[in-house]
């Protein structure tokens, strides 16, 4: 078997991984095997994050739009189904953004729920 000198592979490879760990602290940014660790630690938390972020959001969307209906007598859960039988097919984030920054169109939005829920 052939002897491998992987002199400039190696060093481009622990540059590159530094690199990465640019601002972490103490050893983790300056030692190869503590930031080796750390950065794929944070490259797991990373792909976590993207998963989380979408749930989060949602969360978030159907906080503000629970909110913005109880102001207007309903729950969310009526709204929804309001929504749904008035045939208005708006996203949760379209939704929250009206309840944030136009509660007059949102409010004209409950009330159209409101009469299809109760129809």
């Amino acid at each position: 078997m052939p002897r491998v000198k992987r002199g400039t592979v190696r060093r481009a490879k622990r540059k590159k991984l530094l690199a990465r760990a640019k601002g972490f602290y103490q050893t983790k940014s300056k030692l190869y095997r503590a930031a080796k660790e750390s950065v794929d630690t944070a490259l797991k938390y990373a792909f976590v994050g993207r998963r989380r972020k979408k749930r989060d959001f949602r969360r978030l969307w159907v906080v503000r739009i629970n909110a913005a209906a109880r102001e207007n007598g309903m729950s969310y859960s009526r709204f929804m189904l309001g929504l749904k039988n008035a045939g208005i097919e708006l996203d949760r984030k379209s939704l929250a953004e009206l309840a944030a920054r136009e509660p007059a169109a949102f409010s004209k939005l409950a009330e159209k729920a409101k009469a299809a829920a109760a129809a």
